[in-house]
């Protein structure tokens, strides 16, 4: 079975992209969260599938946000470090990630 961690970073992230599509439009925000947690919770079935985008960084798309979760794998473990919007500059990504 394989478990899912999520770095204080990714909290942070999940819980910034939130107010934003909260504060576009009440109920917004909890449709974010609905979602991207079902795409975290997926990796459960799907971690290690995804293309490695930088490092050892695996990156899944979000089906309905453009958002990408960065993860890595270690033995039965998938550690979610970023989930971050993909309009962001890939230099800051880069830097976020590291």
């Amino acid at each position: 079975m394989i478990n899912i961690k999520l770095s204080n970073g990714a909290n942070q992230d999940l819980e910034e992209g939130y107010w934003f599509y909260e504060s576009q439009e009440f109920g917004l925000g909890d449709y974010f969260s609905t979602h991207l947690k079902s795409d975290i919770e997926g990796l459960k079935i799907s971690a290690g599938i995804h293309r490695v985008v930088y490092k050892d960084y695996y990156r899944l798309l979000c089906k309905v946000f453009p958002y990408a979760i960065y993860y890595t794998m270690e033995g039965k473990d998938v550690i979610v470090w970023a989930v971050i919007d993909c309009r962001r500059d890939p230099d800051w990504i880069r830097k976020h990630l590291s």
